[in-house]
């Protein structure tokens, strides 16, 4: 059915071209003159966009030939959606695009006016997944090049707006930081997207995020653009939907395109100069048709007549243009003609190439640019020494690391510190999320950042997860080092996929082309004594273990925190890495390790550049009891500290001398370390505060050493499988220190 629509749509080009060709011609229309009197299109221009978009449509037509013959794999066509073409043309190649997946013409006018791209090789490439494709070496069909400056997006739900958004606030946020980029002053920011996905969260959260911004007086030069083809798969968008829903919103200007393509090329026009004049917000509106079904496996009969679907082809934009170009006179019907055959057959030509180039075929080369790690660099930035004059005036004469007060040397207070240092060393660090600036956090833990740094450099977003992460992906993506802050663990759920399907996959799916640095803070784990509920005692880390590429690292204690961060820090700066910090909120002012008023939990801060010790990364794990043999207690976070009062009953009532591992990095996980001392004590017990299925990190230790053929016992002590509840009743859920005590006792019978 699909193929037989394809050939039809063609062949009601060819014949309008071939009668018209017969007709007597029209006076010929100078290159230079608008196509329309009082018009702003040229009709050389307006030729050559036909061009473009005759090649968009040869390109969908030769992906769905291939896959006929099993040599394609993408049949998400632009068919219907070339008259984006004008955006293509009117966008400068330093305005950054966000692109929706049938944004084929557009893509092949911005290719054009760049000497030495060559999109129709390109494009093909990445339809037959060959390695060769010069944007995601065959991991995807996206659109996407570096050059153009197209950051690849494969959201079909709109889930790119926060980060198109991001981009736009960070354009002005970067140079008031005086953080040279290589965009101009006046760039805009271009994201396109479907009428169906304007009602997906993370659209409705994109535009509100410009909006909001912008309102609060900041500017936000970002042009929405909704491709209107009237339907999602096989659900009809409601008449008048997308108008009555962003026609009259405030702080959005709002502009509506359709009709002849010099019609829609005008209002284009005034809505990118609106845009880049006022620094705000813009949504145009382009209505399209879509032609040939969602995909080439959708079988549109089973939704529209035969009827419907003749009435969709009849407003066919190659036809509607090429019938305004011979009726004007900007072209004949000959010229036109030839265009599309000697476009056809160049497209069929390079099909044949493509198709034979070779693929991805070794799970090396297919995972290189999803975790990239120099751990030298990353070292040697981590442990890079501070200005000491500098941090004088910064901590005004009271360094952290002369800190006696337990106030000062708490994990929090020693954060605190370590972020700080960041900033003073490293200009392109912002640090922002919800009610972190004024107010320093609602543990405090960034107190005094604001006043240090400034409002630019620290700052309060709205009340939304998913605009926090998207403001991290793009002002990542345009040249900063986004810190931003999650209040609690709980509610990245919310958010999740911005990491997981958004910042995670950006290095992966452009072959590290685009990266989008960042370390996100989030507040979290359970034992609050009884505050909150779940939502604030969030114990499961499994969804953040499960992102390809993300590094999870939680801190027990104060000095190792102001390590670790550096260490994430420098993976981001050096490695493009995207880095998740989970803070043990519980942790956050504890000072006492055994008993009230021991100070056991309290440390000194280690100051930057202090020589190796100054910083950890992935592998670098706790050890306490190095001597110990008798069994491994393997822990992290709230966990280590549990049994680090474990092995000390242990040691006291039953004579058994406990080897404490603290975990440190959850992802990836410290496997040979791991393993390195469970052969030396013979037991291992994990002690994981997580829940209980596949909500830490017991599982996966544990599949390793029985797999990896450790001859020796194995025990865990998990959450119980359930959410956290209220007051004294989590106790009952959560690990203890009598079950590690228990566990341990029984592992060494």
């Amino acid at each position: 059915m699909s193929t037989s629509r394809v050939e039809i749509v063609e062949q009601n080009l060819d014949l309008y071209l071939s009668g018209a060709a017969r007709l007597p011609p029209r006076p010929p229309l100078p290159a230079g003159a608008p196509l329309t009197a009082g018009g702003v299109l040229p009709a050389g221009l307006a030729v050559q966009l036909f061009a473009d978009q005759a090649l968009s449509r040869a390109l969908d037509v030769a992906a769905r030939e291939l896959k006929k013959t099993n040599r394609s794999y993408y049949t998400i066509s632009s068919a219907g959606h070339e008259n984006n073409v004008v955006l293509g043309e009117l966008l400068r190649g330093s305005d950054p695009c966000f692109l929706h997946y049938r944004s084929g013409a557009l893509m092949m006018a911005r290719a054009r006016k760049l000497p030495g791209e060559d999109p129709i090789m390109d494009t093909l490439l990445g339809v037959c997944a060959s390695k060769d494709d010069p944007i995601a070496q065959g991991r995807h069909k996206v659109w996407g090049s570096r050059r153009l400056w197209v950051p690849p997006q494969t959201s079909t739900i709109a889930s790119h707006l926060p980060k198109a958004t991001g981009f736009a606030f960070a354009l002005s946020r970067a140079k008031m930081l005086g953080i040279a980029g290589e965009l101009p002053a006046d760039a805009i920011v271009c994201c396109s997207f479907g009428d169906a996905s304007t009602n997906h969260a993370t659209a409705l959260t994109g535009i509100n995020a410009a909006r909001y911004a912008r309102r609060r007086g900041t500017a936000m030069p970002i042009l929405f653009v909704c491709e209107d083809n009237d339907i999602g798969i096989s659900v009809e968008t409601p008449p008048r939907w997308i108008r009555d829903t962003y026609g009259e919103q405030k702080y959005l200007r709002y502009f509506e395109a359709e009709g002849e393509l010099d019609q829609i090329y005008a209002i284009a026009h005034a809505a990118v100069d609106a845009c880049r004049s006022s620094r705000g917000p813009v949504f145009l509106h382009l209505h399209c048709v879509r032609l040939w079904g969602h995909a080439g496996s959708d079988v549109e009969t089973t939704y529209r007549t035969v009827q419907e679907i003749e009435s969709i082809e009849a407003r066919d934009p190659l036809l509607c243009n090429a019938r305004r170009l011979v009726e004007t006179g900007a072209a004949t019907a000959a010229e036109l003609a030839e265009i599309v055959a000697t476009t056809r057959e160049r497209v069929r030509a390079a099909a044949e190439q493509a198709a034979r180039r070779p693929k991805l075929s070794t799970l090396a080369e297919i995972v290189a640019p999803l975790a990239p790690y120099d751990a030298e660099r990353c070292r040697m930035v981590a442990t890079a020494p501070a200005d000491a004059r500098l941090r004088e005036a910064l901590f005004f004469g009271q360094l952290p690391e002369h800190a006696k007060a337990p106030t000062k040397r708490t994990l929090a207070a020693q954060i605190n510190a370590a972020l700080a240092d960041l900033m003073l060393q490293h200009k392109e660090i912002i640090v922002f999320g919800e009610d972190v600036g004024r107010k320093g956090g609602v543990y405090y833990v960034t107190a005094g950042l604001q006043a240090k740094f400034g409002l630019a450099r620290v700052f309060d977003t709205l009340l939304d997860e998913t605009s926090i992460l998207g403001v991290a992906q793009g002002a990542a993506q345009a040249g900063l080092l986004p810190i931003p802050e999650i209040q609690y663990l709980a509610y990245i759920h919310n958010a999740l996929d911005q990491v997981r399907g958004e910042a995670c996959s950006l290095s992966f799916f452009s072959n590290g082309q685009f990266t989008n640095p960042m370390v996100i803070r989030v507040q979290g784990f359970a034992y609050q004594k009884g505050f909150g509920g779940h939502f604030h005692n969030d114990n499961s880390v499994g969804a953040l273990r499960d992102i390809p590429g993300l590094v999870v690292a939680a801190p027990a204690r104060g000095d190792d925190a102001a390590r670790m961060l550096r260490g994430l820090l420098a993976m981001a700066r050096e490695n493009g890495r995207v880095c998740c910090f989970l803070e043990p909120i519980a942790l956050y002012h504890e000072k006492d390790l055994y008993a009230d008023g021991d100070n056991g939990w309290l440390f000194d801060y280690p100051p930057p550049g202090s020589g190796p010790a100054a910083a950890f990364l992935p592998g670098d794990v706790g050890l306490y009891g190095a001597q110990a043999s008798d069994l491994l207690i393997v822990s992290y976070a709230n966990g280590l500290r549990l049994s680090l009062r474990a092995a000390r009953q242990l040691e006291q009532q039953y004579g058994l001398r406990a080897r404490v591992l603290d975990l440190r990095w959850l992802n990836p996980l410290p496997f040979p370390q791991v393993e390195l001392h469970a052969r030396a004590c013979g037991r291992v017990l994990v002690a994981d505060e997580c829940r209980a299925t596949g909500g830490g990190v017991a599982d996966a230790l544990i599949a390793r050493l029985a797999e990896g053929g450790f001859a020796g016992r194995l025990r865990s002590v998990r959450a119980a499988d359930t959410y956290v509840p209220l007051g004294p009743a989590a106790d009952v859920v959560l690990m203890s220190e009598e079950q590690i005590v228990a566990a341990a006792r029984a592992l060494c019978g």
